[in-house]
C-alpha cells in the first residue's frame, strides 16, 4: 500500500495509544501537509528539523520533498514506528531520528530550516530555544490559531505583548493556512494555522545596538499589569537584570527617573508600537552612571 498521511496515522493508533500529555493531535489533511512544503519554499537538497514528527505525516511530506530530515520524538511508540516504516530513509541516512525532549536533546548544527507540526504545551519555550540558538533559520511551524496571533500582534492592541515583541527582534512573520480540528486524528479542541517565520536581524537593520536579554525583560514586566503607564512599571528594575553585564537595581533607577518627562513613560503597554519600545529601550541603554 502506498505510504500517506492518514495511512501512517491509521498504522501508529492501532498500535499505540494515544498520549494526550505529549499533545499527540496527529495531521492527516494532505491538503494542509503540502500547504506547509509550499510555505517552507524549495527544500530540495536542504537539512530540515522536524520537531514531534510522531507516526511521520508530515516527515513523508518532507522526504517527498527531497529534504534531508532529523526529526526529534519523545515517545517511544512513535520512534518504533518510524523505525519500522521509514526503514530506507533512516538506512540511506536521508532521516535522522533523534530521541528526547526538543526542548532540552542537543539539536543539529548544519540546518537549513525547521517545518514542524509543534506540541502546543511547548510552543513558548520552543521558540525561545530558536531565538537562542538557530535564529538565522526560517521556519514553518503549525501551532494554535490564537497563539499565532499573538506572535505577529495581529488584533492590537488586544495581541501585543512579550511574545510578539520579542519576536519581532528575530523574524518578518506570515500567518497561513487555518487548520480546523477535522484535520487531526484525534481532534483537538482548537483551530491551528500555519505561520512562517522569515529571519530578519532587526537591531543591525536599524543600526541598534540595544541588548536584546533587557529588550525582553523590560516588556515581560511591563506587560504585567496592561493599565498602568510605563513610568510606574519601569520605576521597578526587571527581576533578572543583575544577568546583564554593568547592570544593577542603582543603575536602572536613575535611567528610568531621568526619562520621566519622555512621552512615551505616559503610555499604557499595550498602546506602544515595538519601535516605541525600542526607543525607550534604547534610551535606558545609554545611561552611564
Amino acid at each position: 500500500m502506498e505510504r500517506d498521511a492518514r495511512f501512517l496515522v491509521d498504522l501508529h493508533r492501532d498500535l499505540h495509544q494515544v498520549n494526550r500529555e505529549l499533545g499527540q493531535h496527529y495531521l492527516v489533511d494532505t491538503s494542509v501537509l503540502n500547504a506547509s512544503i509550499e510555505m517552507a519554499g524549495d527544500l530540495s537538497s536542504k537539512h530540515v528539523l522536524e520537531i514531534g514528527c510522531g507516526p511521520g505525516s508530515l516527515t513523508h511530506h518532507l522526504l517527498r520533498a527531497g529534504a534531508r530530515v532529523s526529526a526529534i520524538e519523545i515517545d517511544t511508540g512513535s520512534l518504533e514506528h518510524m523505525q519500522h516504516h521509514f526503514d530506507e530513509e533512516i538506512e540511506d541516512d536521508q532521516l535522522n531520528l533523534i530521541e528526547g525532549d526538543a526542548l532540552v536533546v542537543e539539536w543539529p548544527k548544519d540546518v537549513d530550516a525547521i517545518v514542524a507540526n509543534i506540541p502546543y504545551q511547548i510552543s513558548s519555550p520552543l521558540l525561545e530555544r530558536m531565538q537562542r540558538e538557530v535564529r538565522t533559520i526560517p521556519a514553518v511551524l503549525l501551532v494554535q490559531e490564537e497563539f499565532a496571533e499573538r506572535m505577529v500582534m495581529a488584533i492590537p492592541p488586544l495581541d501585543r505583548g512579550p511574545l510578539g515583541l520579542s519576536l519581532w527582534l528575530d523574524y518578518d512573520m506570515e500567518i497561513g493556512r487555518r487548520v480546523p480540528p477535522s484535520c487531526f486524528s484525534p481532534q483537538p479542541r482548537v483551530t491551528s494555522c500555519l505561520i512562517r517565520l522569515e529571519p530578519i536581524d532587526r537591531l543591525a537593520s536599524l543600526n541598534n545596538t540595544v541588548d536584546r536579554r533587557m529588550f525582553r525583560q523590560m516588556t515581560s514586566q511591563c506587560f504585567t499589569d496592561r493599565r498602568r503607564k510605563l513610568r510606574n512599571l519601569l520605576k521597578k528594575p526587571p527581576r533578572r537584570l543583575s544577568r546583564i553585564p554593568g547592570w544593577h537595581r542603582d543603575r536602572w533607577q536613575k535611567a528610568i527617573r531621568s526619562l520621566q518627562e519622555h512621552p512615551l513613560m505616559d503610555e499604557r503597554p499595550d498602546m506602544l508600537e515595538p519601535e516605541d519600545w525600542l526607543e525607550i529601550c534604547t534610551l535606558i541603554s545609554m545611561f552611564e552612571i
